[in-house]
């Protein structure tokens, strides 16, 4: 199994603020109820609840309120729900207010500040702004995940326009935008520079069509600014020295990202630009700013707590004084330091300089160095408070053995391969997990590629991490059994899911055989989110996954022997799913149908790819998800929409 995947890795510390958010009514602006908000009066809000309905005493003698006050106390019981729902911060729960009835709808939309889009097709940006009018922040996102694997071809859709000139319109005072899988033209970033005077935050995760000509414009626009952080996303070399566009004097700058950037830029004005920013705390450089550069910006910004070294290498021309440079002075100064990535070209020679702050990391990022566990040691037994850590497997079960004898307080592990190879030699192995299991038991979060597992080995992490909420296991060679026993690693993903009782979130690989997800959809009801690749023996499998976990949002399948049975056996939960993808599968173009007559709010879409074979009923990849607005408008001649 080949990985060709952009890895998008970039800022442990704020990893995978991943968009965990489903629930059945987890999107509220997908109700279809605002068109209701507009005609209903006071008087039709009353129900045969006390609070809002006055009924008449049991007394002989009148009421002291008459029948025209009701709407006032209806007002009135509003407007303290109204105060209360301002406390209320979290989206799920947010949606299950807005549930209740319609007046409690209506005010809770009045009163959200923070509008989260998981689908940018499922709902238009005018029904969103129409119901959410006192929006401050958005988020929306585009492109399934499996985008990032090159399984989507790259001009499918997902445009930021649309979204940005009607919120350009509804909201005005705008000061967030956050945006993932997005396709974001200069055009979107003029009009979101002009148009929100008092903007202050944009992220942009795994984006795509824009360059540094487009950085330069929301640099030299929006002088408000407070974050501007570009993860992973593909940045185009304009020739455009953007860094220079932001405006003299002192800035708002709090967080600036932009290791994904491949183009040079102006050290300078970098430079410049960190010394007038005295409220910078986030800082990630891209592979062009050397070591000395790093140490030159860390002395003006001592104050930081996140910081991604650039490439931690000395520059060529340069090298001889870079390295007469005192750099674990300069990491001493940092004080504050708790967050540490980068290391994009790093030699390893200068690892020790990073040791006076290892004490007080709680993450720490090594996803693109390829160190040795030699290397490793003496900078992870020194890491006591680290929470979240990403490495290459180029540290071997050895460097894991390290962290699990250090890392008691660890909470997310993430091991990259270095070689995504699927006929590679695996440096890490199920001793490794093991390891981990049984020396980093608070563990919460684990994504781990491998080329050998045992099933022993995944149900020692099952009893040792009990408190696992995602876990995504990645043997990468396709139908790899348990190393020692050649059994399937049925018994090892069953174990999984019945003891972790907090799993939302899984991802399966290996030789699985329908036992797997007959264990998946009976111990699963926590599981929201599902990937599998190469697995699977028929039909069965996926009907167990589909009837038994209730709760399931988002599924992802490659590869994997499901068919037209399977995929219909799913009709009474689709509607309850944010998106199901399946490419590589047994489906054929008449049960894709069956699908889109039975449930026409699903849009179902057949995507299909210039190296698909010819023929007419097989479906190369299939995307479905639930829209308020039917079949989109915008959607190429490679996309059919059932």
């Amino acid at each position: 199994m080949v990985l060709n995947n952009k890895k998008p890795r970039s800022g442990a510390a704020e990893s995978d603020q991943d968009f965990n958010r489903e629930d059945r009514a987890q999107m509220s602006e997908e109700d279809d109820r605002s068109p209701l908000f507009d005609s209903v009066r006071p008087t039709d809000l009353c129900s045969t609840k006390t609070r809002t309905c006055p009924s008449s005493s049991s007394s002989s003698a009148p009421s002291s309120v008459p029948d025209q006050q009701a709407p006032f106390a209806d007002q009135v019981l509003e407007n303290v729900l109204e105060n209360v729902l301002w406390f209320l911060t979290s989206r799920r729960d947010r949606n299950a207010a807005s549930l209740v009835c319609r007046s409690w709808c209506r005010v809770e939309a009045l009163t959200r500040s923070d509008l989260f889009i998981g689908n940018c097709y499922a709902v238009s940006p005018r029904r969103a702004t129409s119901r959410f009018t006192r929006v401050r922040s958005v988020t929306v996102k585009g492109k399934p995940r499996f985008a990032d694997f090159n399984l989507m071809p790259e001009n499918w859709g997902a445009h930021f326009a649309p979204w940005v000139s009607t919120m350009a319109k509804a909201y005005p005072w705008l000061e967030k935008v956050h945006l993932k899988r997005m396709s974001v033209t200069h055009d979107d970033l003029n009009l979101l520079a002009e148009s929100f005077l008092g903007f202050k935050e944009l992220v942009l995760v795994c984006c795509y069509g824009f360059g540094t000509g487009g950085l330069a414009i929301v640099a030299s626009g929006c002088r408000q600014l407070k974050v501007l952080d570009l993860i992973e996303s593909e940045v185009t070399d304009d020739e455009i020295d953007w860094i220079s566009f932001f405006p003299e004097g002192e800035t708002s700058l709090e967080s600036l990202i932009f290791d994904c950037v491949e183009c040079a830029i102006n050290y300078e004005a970098l430079e410049r630009l960190v010394s007038r920013s005295p409220s910078l705390k986030k800082l990630r450089l891209n592979q062009n700013v050397s070591i000395g550069q790093l140490y030159r910006l860390m002395v003006r910004a001592p104050q930081l707590t996140h910081l991604g070294t650039g490439s931690f290498s000395p520059s060529e021309d340069v090298a001889q004084s870079e390295q007469e440079l005192d750099y674990i002075s300069a990491f001493s100064a940092c004080k504050s330091l708790i967050c540490l990535s980068g290391f994009r070209e790093i030699v390893a020679d200068y690892l020790p300089a990073i040791y006076p702050v290892c004490a007080n990391l709680t993450s720490l990022n090594f996803s693109y160095a390829n160190i040795s566990a030699e290397q490793l040691k003496p900078i992870i037994s020194n890491c006591h408070k680290l929470q979240i850590f990403w490495v290459l497997d180029s540290i071997c079960d050895e460097g894991l053995q390290a962290v699990a004898a250090t890392c008691k307080d660890l909470r997310e592990l993430r091991v990259f391969p270095f070689d995504a190879r699927e006929d590679s030699d695996g440096p890490v192995s199920d001793v490794g997990l093991l390891a981990i299991s049984e020396g980093c038991r608070k563990l919460q979060s684990i994504l781990y590629f491998c080329q050998q597992m045992t099933n022993a080995a995944v149900i020692a992490m099952s009893k040792n991490c009990p408190d696992l909420v995602v876990f995504r296991l990645c043997i990468m060679g396709r139908h790899r059994p348990d190393r020692e026993t050649g059994e399937p690693m049925d018994e090892g993903f069953g174990a999984i899911v019945t003891n972790c009782k907090k799993l939302t979130r899984l991802a399966v690989s290996g030789l699985l055989t329908d036992k797997a997800f007959d264990y998946i959809g009976r111990h699963g009801k926590m599981v929201r989110t599902l990937s599998v690749a190469f697995a699977g023996d028929s039909d069965m499998g996926l009907k167990h996954v589909l009837e038994g976990c209730s709760r399931l949002q988002k599924l992802e399948i490659r590869d994997s022997p499901f068919g037209d049975a399977a995929l219909l056996s799913g009709l009474h939960h689709y509607y309850n799913m944010r998106f199901l993808w399946m490419s590589s599968c047994k489906l054929s173009r008449h049960g894709c149908q069956e699908i889109a007559r039975a449930l026409p709010l699903l849009v179902v879409e057949v995507i299909k790819h210039e190296d698909d074979e010819d023929m007419d009923d097989n479906i190369g990849t299939l995307y479905m998800y639930r829209s308020l607005e039917g079949r989109r408008d915008d959607a190429p001649e490679f996309v059919s929409i059932l």
